[in-house]
């Protein structure tokens, strides 16, 4: 008994340290975590985020401020007191119970007094400790999930955000070029030099990039919005500034010939399942330990009376198993075990589907965009120089040189576009590698032990 309760008691941390450690060797950069349990923590906290808004904000440091600032992050990490102080609460002993009672017969007065423990409980505990650390252990993986979930969705919201930005600025320069011709146009139409057919081919050009940029405009706000939500930010901290462009494309993809294996060795999702399952197996041993015996009561009674001598003794309760054998909760608890047992391999032949996909995606984004700089946009430039040869010679007119203009600009959009998608494509195969977050702290409880104060559960 007192090495039971030895063992019950809270960690500094909350298991907040696993979590750090689970998620620093895969985030893929240098970054800190923090659990705001205090108020001074979350001043600590609202420093350095400002520190780190002071300049333009790189994909490391938006991760950064996501991890720190994030309260549906925070939140996560309650999760982690939550669930070991209900774990510490499952390993104390019970408290015992005391009755009193006093009667009367005549003249003569009899006090009774009584303490009783319960024994079933103290007998399941060990096991009942072993399930909750279990419990414990997916709670701690379904965090790091989390954490590794945000940081992915943070680097693909801010590439989108910075290349929206990207696509404005073009979006705008191809308005121009649009407006020049299609003021051109009307003043050339004006002096009978251009038909109405031509005027309108310009005037259409012009509209239709009118509309582009102000989709783009769209596209920017609710990048950035979502950007910034997954930030934390609000107030004067949404002015926020962002680089000019995105990182350049790497010289060489990265090379996983058996990624399946790797991905398997590492996803947290699948470890948490595979605990999952050990966890429900153990919870099936508990249920047949205690299926006969849910409850067992030991008591030390105490019996004194004016005209007698004191009794003394003890009694033991128990509950007896005539109509319920316990049959049904181990039915349940097969089942559940079986659930949990398909769960785990289906989340396994998931897993290598979804990395098998992730680096198709990742290394066809990388072929695109390497497709994209070295061959489209190198071209359209050489065209572009060459019929401003032919304009300075004049053997094409000013519309060709326009159009010829936003033809390279549109090349260009479609290279930031490409690059944007491969590093959307190398966050998505990050994250398939490590897991995803199918599994809620809410749904850990049902996969492992019952009640603490129900060992027979």
């Amino acid at each position: 008994m007192l090495v039971l309760t030895g063992c019950a008691s809270l960690s500094p941390d909350g298991g907040f340290g696993e979590v750090e450690k689970a998620t620093a060797e895969r985030i893929g950069a240098p970054v800190q975590l923090a659990w705001a349990r205090q108020p001074e923590d979350l001043d600590r906290i609202a420093q350095r985020v400002n520190q780190l808004l002071g300049k333009p904000l790189s994909m490391n440091d938006a991760v950064q401020v996501a991890l720190l600032n994030n309260r549906g992050l925070q939140a996560a990490y309650a999760e982690l007191g939550i669930t070991e102080a209900e774990i510490v609460q499952a390993g104390r002993l019970p408290n015992p119970g005391f009755s009193f009672g006093r009667m009367t017969k005549g003249d003569e007065i009899e006090l009774e007094r009584g303490l009783h423990v319960n024994l079933a409980r103290l007998i399941a505990m060990p096991l009942v400790q072993r399930v909750e650390a279990r419990r414990l252990d997916q709670v701690r993986t379904t965090v790091a999930m989390q954490v590794l979930s945000l940081a992915a969705d943070t680097r693909k919201a801010w590439v989108q955000a910075v290349a929206a930005d990207e696509s404005v600025r073009y979006s705008r320069q191809v308005m121009q070029a649009a407006e020049a011709g299609a003021e051109l146009a009307r003043r050339m139409a004006q002096v009978g030099n251009f038909n109405k057919l031509q005027q309108a081919r310009e005037q259409g050009f012009y509209a239709d990039a009118a509309l582009n940029l102000a989709r783009a405009e769209q596209q920017q706000r609710a990048a950035r919005e979502r950007l910034t939500r997954l930030l934390g930010l609000w107030g004067a901290q949404t002015a926020f500034q962002l680089p000019e462009r995105l990182p350049d494309l790497p010289t060489q993809p990265r090379d996983l010939p058996d990624v399946e294996r790797t991905a398997l060795a590492q996803r947290l999702d699948v470890a948490a399942a595979r605990s999952g399952v050990e966890a429900t197996a153990r919870n099936l041993g508990l249920t047949r330990t205690t299926r006969f015996v849910n409850v067992l009561e030991l008591g030390l009674v105490r019996n004194s009376s004016n005209e007698g001598p004191t009794q003394k003794g003890w009694e033991i309760g128990f509950e007896l198993p005539l109509f319920d054998w316990g049959s049904a909760r181990v039915a349940r608890a097969e089942a559940v075990y079986m659930q949990s047992l398909h769960r785990t391999a289906e989340t396994a032949i998931n897993a290598r589907s979804e990395v098998r996909e992730a680096y198709g995606a990742y290394r066809s984004a990388w072929d695109i965009a390497k497709h994209q700089r070295d061959e489209i946009v190198p071209l359209k430039a050489r065209i572009s120089e060459e019929n401003l040869l032919r304009y300075n010679g004049m053997l094409i007119g000013v519309f060709e040189l326009l159009a010829d203009a936003r033809s390279q600009i549109a090349s260009v959009n479609g290279a930031i576009d490409a690059l944007r998608d491969f590093w959307i494509a190398q966050a998505d195969l990050d994250m398939a590698l490590v897991g995803k977050p199918s599994l809620t702290a809410a749904a850990v409880p049902a996969m492992a032990a019952g009640p603490a104060g129900d060992p027979g559960h």
